[in-house]
């Protein structure tokens, strides 16, 4: 019966029920959009990492095909919470902007007054990205700049890009396809077709359906994180829609996720080689049970808020990886935490083939 207790689990059970949910241990073997809705939204400021975070969730994509996706518009990159880049599926970019970015707009005011940025700012930079990008090819960060500029509108110490986030938390813009390796950005409106309005309450139980689905088992600290929302508005999300998910309890606290119609047997011997802001580790407020608190820093270096591409075995984050492009090759070079025993390669072969064929190109451990 839903919303029953399953279980009581201890933390170790936790890690395989995420990656199996999350596509990476159970692969979805769809088109990257679809994998992309899937996770309601993945993380994308590094943009080459988000790329692999949704390649890695196939046997069958390669990068050629996630750019395919994201110039035809079905995959879209924007702001629509906490203020970090994300991957949405398009016909979810305007609901979750409507829920979650206002908060994001808030959080930021205070930067805005110190970089004396006001209503009639904002006003007159909206009606530049109108004239400047309507009906017209996308446009990159600089030549925005430059037309800002152009209108008396100074884009420089930073003024700019927070022009250009609030722009995209409200909806008027969002990124387009690549130029190279400088973002453009174009109208949303010109770039997705318009999406239905959603109540509140609505896109709220939504939000929780689907977060449970792909995220879970979550706690409510870890949607009202990642969503970027308050406690209280994470926990009435999940209570209104009780009736679709299972809980267990581990450690004492409650952990939700939605019941699958099929089994979801635990692959527990496969390594994986994950980009650094994937949502293994970035979908959570409490990352304890994938990561050993006391590696935190070989992960994120001083704290500094980017994330180091992780390569996880047995369920745990236990080294970080990086790579070195050679003329004929990719060298991946695995930096194990201390303690760690390494993995015996021949366990790490499958997933550099999977990345292999991501990138069209052979890959090998240095």
């Amino acid at each position: 019966m839903g919303g029953t207790h399953l279980t009581t689990r201890e933390v170790g059970w936790l890690p395989f029920e995420r990656l199996a949910r999350l596509g990476v241990s159970r692969p979805i073997d769809a088109a990257p959009e679809v994998i992309v809705r899937h996770s309601l939204a993945m993380q994308a400021q590094d943009y080459a990492g988000a790329k692999w975070s949704i390649g890695l969730r196939s046997t069958s994509l390669t990068d050629a095909a996630v750019e395919e996706s994201i110039a035809s518009g079905a995959i879209v990159r924007t702001w629509p919470m906490r203020g970090t880049l994300h991957f949405l599926a398009s016909e979810d970019v305007r609901w979750m902007l409507a829920l979650l970015a206002p908060r994001a707009i808030t959080a930021g005011a205070g930067r805005r007054h110190q970089l004396e940025i006001d209503a009639d700012t904002i006003a007159r930079a909206s009606r530049v990205l109108e004239s400047l990008l309507a009906g017209k090819p996308p446009m990159t960060r600089a030549e925005i700049f430059a037309a800002f500029e152009d209108s008396g509108i100074a884009a420089q110490n930073q003024r700019g890009i927070h022009l250009l986030g609030w722009a995209a938390q409200s909806g008027l813009i969002c990124q387009g396809p690549m130029r190279g390796k400088q973002a453009t950005f174009v109208l949303l409106d010109d770039w997705i077709p318009p999406g239905p309005t959603l109540p509140r309450n609505e896109a709220l139980a939504r939000l929780a359906v689907r977060y449970l689905t792909s995220h879970g088992p979550a706690t409510a600290a870890d949607l009202a994180w990642w969503a970027g929302l308050t406690l209280t508005d994470s926990r009435a999300a999940i209570a209104s829609v009780r009736s679709e998910l299972e809980i267990a309890t581990v450690n004492g606290a409650d952990y939700w996720m939605t019941r699958l119609e099929t089994g979801n047997p635990y692959d527990i011997d496969t390594v994986h080689l994950l980009p650094g802001f994937d949502e293994f580790l970035l979908g959570y407020r409490d990352r304890s049970a994938v990561l050993d608190p006391a590696n935190l820093d070989l992960v994120v270096p001083g704290g500094n808020g980017v994330f180091r591409p992780t390569f996880v075995a047995g369920g745990q984050v236990v080294g970080t990886w990086s790579r070195a492009v050679k003329k004929r090759d990719v060298s991946i070079t695995i930096e194990w935490f201390p303690d760690i025993e390494p993995v015996d390669p021949e366990r790490i072969l499958p997933s550099l083939g999977l990345y292999s064929r991501f990138l069209c190109c052979r890959t090998r451990l240095a």
